[in-house]
């Protein structure tokens, strides 16, 4: 298992990134605490379990899996870094009474009989948004889950990586040093699927402990409102993935925009015909050098600084047809050089838009980091930015206490907050709208320049006076 960065939370609600890369992952190997002695370090009880690539391994596995019991450990590794698709390469199961089983997906044409196995089951997990999409794709859905690495966060733990928690809560320290490893290699090594069967090893003694402490800091049905959720996970789509392409910023006009943009889609469908990782045919680097240039032909193209990689020269072809349709796209074809969004505006635009809409941001920004520090919990599990700055820009029209207290629930709870969250944050929104507009009333009229005359001299000028 690759776990996403541990980032102590943040002291702003706009500094949050809410969207989630499952290509884009790093790995805590941060000591829980740097000063103590080193933990023992953890190995598997039973040994290395053979892997399972055979129709009647994964039947046998299958049957000790379904008479086991409690909940079940699950992780999944992939080719991050490796290979376009997200596919799993392995999946790695762990239940009391059952042992731990490694299976190869890529071995079977269907994994039936181990979804018959789940069925019922809770699953623990790490990071279930990383693992979930690609245990769907092979047909496998949770009934219920528990995700060690949300508990961590719900609870404040400022490290939320698996082997910090391990370490922190179990007492044993990780092997990670082939969390970067190509899982699509075959065959796999067998020091590589001793790492991945410590992935699960002491899961659900974490998930127990874990568990017991959200009862006890009364935060057990927050925990089960996330978990639900999580369930129907799916991986939000990006739009204009372009957009994303390392050094934009140095890009200038609409015309060199519309050549990243070509340049990128080819490599896009290049990579996910070769199923590889799109940096691995030409890094974005290359992609900017390129539309920076603008060359017209190969020759040109060969003589731009900076354009290398390993498709560089093999798809010259491909780079300058995408290159000359950029050039001869109609002006009003060519991408705005800001994405168009379906949301409202940056905070840092809506004291120019809105001045009574930033003042309600700023007001309920401070409140809800308030709740933040008071619950012990990161703020962007708390509410997501974009769900605070979608209310406050557009809240409802009602100032009535209690109907504002009513829409505001409505209305958060219909983007998709969880009613804890909604609980907690709905009334301090409330009331952020409800201050931002007395403060409103309160403010003064500008005075009038000496360059602006002043209300009742426009009328004299108006009516013809020149009293």
């Amino acid at each position: 298992m690759t776990s996403p960065a541990d980032t102590p939370p943040p002291d702003d609600l706009e500094a949050v990134e809410t969207t989630v890369d499952v290509a884009d992952e790093t790995v805590d190997e941060t000591p829980a605490d740097p000063e103590a002695p080193p933990a023992p370090l953890l190995v598997l009880a039973d040994g290395l379990p053979p892997l399972i690539d055979t129709e009647a391994a994964l039947v046998d596995y299958c049957a000790r899996l379904a008479a086991g019991t409690g909940p079940v450990a699950i992780d999944a590794e992939r080719a991050s870094g490796y290979r376009y698709s997200g596919r799993a390469y392995l999946i790695q199961l762990r239940r009391n009474g059952s042992g731990t089983g490694l299976v190869d997906p890529v071995a079977f044409d269907s994994l039936a009989p181990l979804a018959e196995a789940l069925e019922g089951t809770e699953w623990i997990l790490h990071a279930a948004t990383q693992d979930l999409p690609c245990l769907t794709e092979v047909g496998l859905h949770p009934s219920a889950l528990f995700d060690t690495e949300l508990a961590g966060r719900l609870l404040g733990y400022p490290r939320v990586g698996l082997a910090t928690l391990v370490e922190t809560l179990v007492g044993f320290r990780m092997k990670k040093e082939h969390s970067a490893a190509d899982w699509s290699t075959r065959p796999l090594p067998e020091s590589w699927l001793e790492y991945a069967a410590l992935d699960v090893e002491v899961l659900v003694e974490l998930r127990d402990l874990l568990a017991a402490e959200l009862e006890e800091t009364g935060k057990a049905e927050w925990a089960r409102q996330e978990f639900d959720a999580l369930r129907s996970f799916t991986a939000t789509p990006r739009v204009d993935a372009w957009r994303r392409t390392s050094g934009l910023h140095r890009v200038r006009g609409r015309r060199a925009l519309a050549a990243v943009k070509a340049l990128w889609e080819t490599r896009d469908e290049l990579a996910e015909r070769r199923d590889v990782t799109p940096g691995r045919i030409v890094p974005d680097s290359a992609i900017i050098a390129a539309a920076v240039a603008m060359p017209t032909d190969r020759a040109g193209l060969q003589g731009v600084k900076g354009f290398h990689g390993r498709g560089a020269e093999r798809y010259a072809a491909r780079w300058v047809d995408a290159l000359t349709e950029a050039a001869e796209l109609a002006e009003d074809d060519l991408p705005s050089r800001s994405p168009r969004g379906d949301g409202p505006p940056v905070p840092r635009a809506w004291a120019e838009k809105d001045p009574v809409a930033a003042v309600r941001l700023q007001l309920a920004r401070e409140a809800v980091l308030a709740l933040s520090a008071q619950h012990s919990i990161p703020v962007e599990n708390l509410l997501t930015p974009d769900t605070l700055r979608r209310t406050l820009w557009s809240p409802p029209e009602t100032r009535d206490s209690g109907d504002l207290l009513d829409a505001v629930v409505d209305q958060l709870t219909a983007l998709g907050a969880r009613a804890w969250q909604v609980a907690l944050t709905a009334p301090v929104i409330a009331t952020a709208v409800l201050e931002a507009d007395r403060l409103a009333e309160t403010v003064p009229e500008p005075a009038p320049t000496a360059l602006e005359p002043a209300p009742e001299d426009q009328d004299d000028e108006s009516d013809g006076s020149g009293s």
